[in-house]
């Protein structure tokens, strides 16, 4: 059995845990840095990168104590070398190198993506390659055939915003706080999304790319037109009249729902040879969106695969696992490996028309 220390810093998350190759997690700890972001509503790169250098160590030494192991005992050091933030990504990275050089071992540089489009085969031994993969977060919204390991093809990204990113934005507009993918879906369940008129962007267009840039604007402008709260009489309490909070958030779920079923069903028609439909990232975690998905693969014959909640927002687990996949095919990386920013699963894929740097 080979065992496998991953550390992940990409964003806002600083994780590391021990993962064997027979798809045992020995041990995770995950110390999020919700506290320190909720003021500013979003994610601050700078505090990111300081909370990710004081986080990083205890949580190995946890992770290493938790298992009842040494450094000895592990087999590879696999670290998320990008994308990201840079600051927080070198964080993980140099970590990454310096317990793999102490130690003797080998380093495998992991791509956050690549982790997130292996997860589900951590906690899904019969899934094969290939398969389909929707990729939701904060900062991705891509279809791509997952051929192998380090073997991609994209059939679609966005041409401006990811899936996350509206959310996020939504729960802001809402004033539900951070992080916003949560609260959105919580608010989403109290109100009705018909009581809300909200555009589907590309909806039908013959490509099945994403954009959620004009679905955020919706919100934003449906919210400044909200009609205002009626004070209550009689021992009545206040009276909302026209819509809700709880109903934007409805409407708005309900829209990326609908643009994603039609985008992925549309990525579906071209994915000849898929084993299965799988949805990885934060925003797998949205229960609503997966039931709409797994509805989906049933209807185009296809097994639907979803890593556990806890395996879709950022973790180390799922960064060890791939330094697993890898470590069985004899890869591993220099100790001189750059942190990267940017780093595409499918470098090769054709710049979108009418997309941003994001794509």
């Amino acid at each position: 059995m080979v065992i496998v220390l991953g550390i992940e810093s990409s964003c806002d998350e600083t994780a590391a845990a021990l993962v064997r190759s027979d798809r045992t997690v020995l041990a995770q700890r995950i110390a999020s840095q919700d506290e320190e972001h909720r003021p500013y509503g979003g994610v601050v790169p700078e505090i990111a990168a300081r909370a990710h250098a004081e986080k990083i160590v205890p949580l190995v030494e946890g992770v290493l104590a938790d298992a009842g192991m040494t450094l000895a005992g592990v087999d590879a050091i696999a670290a998320t070398a990008g994308p990201g933030l840079i600051g927080g990504v070198m964080v993980g990275l140099v970590t990454g190198k310096a317990l793999a050089m102490a130690a003797d071992k080998p380093l495998i540089a992991v791509n956050h993506l690549e982790g997130h489009a292996l997860s589900p085969r951590l906690a899904d031994p019969g899934l094969e390659f290939p398969y389909l993969l929707l990729l939701v977060s904060g900062g991705h919204c891509q279809l791509l055939m997952v051929e192998g390991i380090g073997r991609f093809r994209r059939l679609a990204t966005t041409i401006d915003d990811a899936l996350g990113e509206a959310f996020d934005k939504t729960a802001k507009i809402l004033g539900l706080g951070y992080p916003g993918g949560p609260a959105v879906e919580r608010m989403a369940a109290l109100g009705d999304a018909k009581a809300v008129s909200l555009p589907r962007p590309l909806l039908g267009s013959a490509e099945p790319h994403f954009s959620f840039a004009g679905l955020k604007s919706a919100v934003m402008r449906a919210k400044q037109a909200q009609p205002p709260v009626v004070a209550g009489c009689c021992g009545v309490g206040p009276v909302a009249t026209g819509y809700s909070d709880a109903d934007i958030a409805a409407a708005f779920q309900q829209a990326a729902i609908d643009c994603v079923l039609d985008r992925t069903s549309r990525a579906i028609s071209r994915a000849e040879g898929a084993t299965a439909l799988v949805v990885a990232g934060g925003v797998a975690a949205n229960k609503a969106i997966r039931s709409a998905l797994e509805g989906l693969a049933a209807a185009s014959g296809l097994r639907f695969v979803a890593p556990p909640l806890a395996l879709c927002t950022d973790n180390a687990a799922m960064i060890g696992w791939a330094g697993v996949e890898r470590l069985a095919l004899g890869q591993s990386d220099p100790l001189d490996f750059a942190a990267r920013p940017r780093w595409p699963l499918d470098p090769a894929a054709e710049p979108v028309r009418g997309a941003g740097v994001k794509a």
